[in-house]
């Protein structure tokens, strides 16, 4: 819901830092790969009940997967396709995705591995998550086969779908459960029902663009 609102004050400095490791032989895969990294470490620390740590990390795991798709803006092209105008690629979309919802789903399995009385919530709040992933990955293979485009959230490797809760939303929530814990029922039953609302708004709208 806030992404696109929230991305040129994120772009600007992200832009900043990439124009400067332009050149460097950083890679923006290479950037997505720390991020993971990162992202991992926090579900470890997680897990062990370590939540300050956690959420560090998970900030520097989230500003590497911001910086990835800066560095591919500001690095000269190495891609085998022909009039590429930068780093930015298919496959680079792909892993930065696939590690996006690796990492969401691992934060709620490792909370419920350090804190098991809150696994029923986190089983539930990751099946949220299943709903809104599905419902946004489909939308965009869709709208990749009928040549639909948008970049109201930024230069992007697909379409994405906007809906109440983003990448913003989702990141706000996982930076809550580390700094009040034992607020998680609470916090995961709204931001789940959220996340089924936002399913369902997108079904409806995919319903009404591909119908």
């Amino acid at each position: 819901m806030f992404d696109a609102r929230l991305r040129p004050l994120i772009d600007k400095p992200l832009n900043a830092v990439a124009r400067r490791l332009s050149g460097s032989g950083i890679t923006p895969n290479m950037v997505t790969g720390l991020g993971f990294v990162f992202g991992l470490l926090a579900a470890a620390a997680l897990a062990f009940r370590l939540d300050h740590i956690a959420l560090g990390l998970i900030l520097l795991s989230r500003i590497m997967d911001g910086l990835d798709g800066a560095v591919a803006r500001h690095t000269q092209p190495r891609s085998r396709h022909a009039g590429s105008k930068s780093q930015e690629s298919d496959l680079g979309g792909y892993y930065d995705i696939v590690a996006d919802f690796l990492f969401y789903a691992g934060i709620i399995l490792a909370f419920a591995i350090g804190r098991p009385e809150h696994a029923l919530m986190a089983a539930f709040l990751i099946f949220c998550f299943v709903g809104t992933g599905s419902s946004f990955l489909a939308y965009a293979i869709i709208a990749a086969k009928t040549g639909r485009n948008h970049e109201k959230q930024g230069k992007k490797s697909f379409y994405y779908l906007t809906g109440i809760t983003e990448g913003s939303e989702t990141i706000l929530v996982l930076v809550l459960i580390c700094i009040f814990p034992q607020w998680f029922n609470h916090i995961a039953a709204i931001f789940g029902a959220l996340c089924i609302l936002t399913t369902i708004g997108r079904v409806m709208q995919a319903r009404r663009d591909f119908g």
